[in-house]
């Protein structure tokens, strides 16, 4: 498993739909990109002017709602995973 630093987060990202709406099989050059997505890991927080570190907002397990272009693709042993700053995550769902 990766390890972020600072203000990073891990996230894996949820399947793409296989299906439309109205229940046609898409091809991959259809589907649209996850944007959501499961924390399996972050980093310490970011460092503040003071030499203290900002507590992070997300924790492993939460599901995430994150930017649909942020963050880097990444592999690890077969499994993709985003590398994402704090900041490119918009909500926490339930």
């Amino acid at each position: 498993m990766i390890q972020p630093l600072f203000d990073k987060v891990v996230v894996e990202p949820s399947e793409a739909e296989e299906k439309s709406a109205g229940g046609i099989f898409l091809p991959d050059s259809a589907k649209k990109k996850p944007q959501e997505g499961k924390v399996v890991a972050v980093g310490a927080g970011r460092v503040l002017d003071d030499g203290k570190r900002a507590p992070m907002s997300v924790k492993k397990g939460q599901t995430v709602i994150y930017a649909k272009y942020g963050g880097t693709e990444v592999t690890v042993d077969g499994k993709d995973f985003v590398i994402l700053d704090e900041d490119s995550i918009f909500a926490v769902k339930d």
